[in-house]
């Protein structure tokens, strides 16, 4: 997940500093440590994507990973609204779609979209889709992000445009091609229909989407009120490095997590 640079590019970014914050752990010291680290920060997650307004009825999704069986993964059950999801709320999802745990039925669109990236994915813990205002106005655009603000830098060269549409995600091969045309970047632009982030933590893959949300709404702004500078290649070098910083990522996505936990401390049960 990198922006390409000529040799000279290169070494005038080895001279980049590093950002000046603590390095925070991607991981705990057991698989049961970090299944529930990953299962809190999920339905934390859910509950801040409620509070930026990314709900729109029964659609969208955020899943993790889980640590020990790769296969599976944690998912929101169906038809629940976002600003309710509790950690015991989350249901268990196998390679086959079957509910391993939990008490609910699943999202048919989120198991295929998910797990087809999940399984294309090894890297990836957590995968976050959702049918936002700004996400959807651009994708009606058919096109990637411009840098024109460092924030949208974090996806440059690192985003994809899926450049299909087909009504809802209800196929295996359709989960597989967004899977293929993601490769290797961390979100795409599925045209007229939303965004989609991946990380290697539940925080990376939410802060990326919020993130990506805003720099759609940015450039709509901008693009409505006339014609916004690109950024230079140097530019954009320095601002993706720093902007795409994944422990930065976590330390934003925690921020808001603090404030979830403390106002709403029902979402751990």
């Amino acid at each position: 997940m990198s922006v390409s640079t000529d040799s000279a590019g290169a070494a005038e970014l080895e001279n980049i500093g590093e950002l000046d914050i603590p390095q925070l752990s991607e991981t705990k010291d057991s698989v049961e440590s970090e299944r529930r680290h990953r299962k809190e920060q999920l339905a934390i997650a859910f509950r801040i994507f409620a509070r930026h307004g990314f709900d729109e009825g029964i659609a969208g999704h955020i899943t993790a990973r889980d640590p020990e069986f790769p296969d599976r993964f944690w998912v929101n059950p169906y038809a629940v609204h976002f600003s309710k999801i509790r950690v015991s709320d989350l249901l268990l999802i196998d390679e086959q779609g079957r509910v391993i745990e939990g008490d609910r039925r699943t999202n048919k669109a989120a198991f295929w979209i998910h797990s087809s990236i999940h399984q294309a994915r090894p890297d990836v813990v957590a995968v976050a889709h959702a049918h936002t205002i700004h996400g959807r106005a651009f994708a009606s655009l058919d096109k990637l992000l411009d840098p024109i603000v460092q924030e949208s830098c974090a996806f440059s060269g690192d985003h994809v445009l899926f450049d299909e549409y087909k009504g809802l995600i209800l196929e295996k091969a359709e989960g597989e091609r967004i899977a293929e045309r993601l490769g290797d970047s961390r979100a795409a632009i599925l045209r007229h229909h939303g965004l989609l982030t991946v990380g290697r933590s539940v925080e990376e893959a939410a802060w990326w989407f919020i993130t990506m949300d805003r720099a759609c709404q940015m450039q709509l702004l901008a693009d409505a009120a006339g014609r916004p500078r690109i950024m230079s290649d140097e530019e954009v070098t320095l601002a993706h490095r720093q902007f795409s910083n994944a422990n930065m990522a976590r330390h934003n996505f925690n921020l808001l997590a603090g404030l979830v936990t403390d106002e709403e401390p029902d979402v751990l049960e």
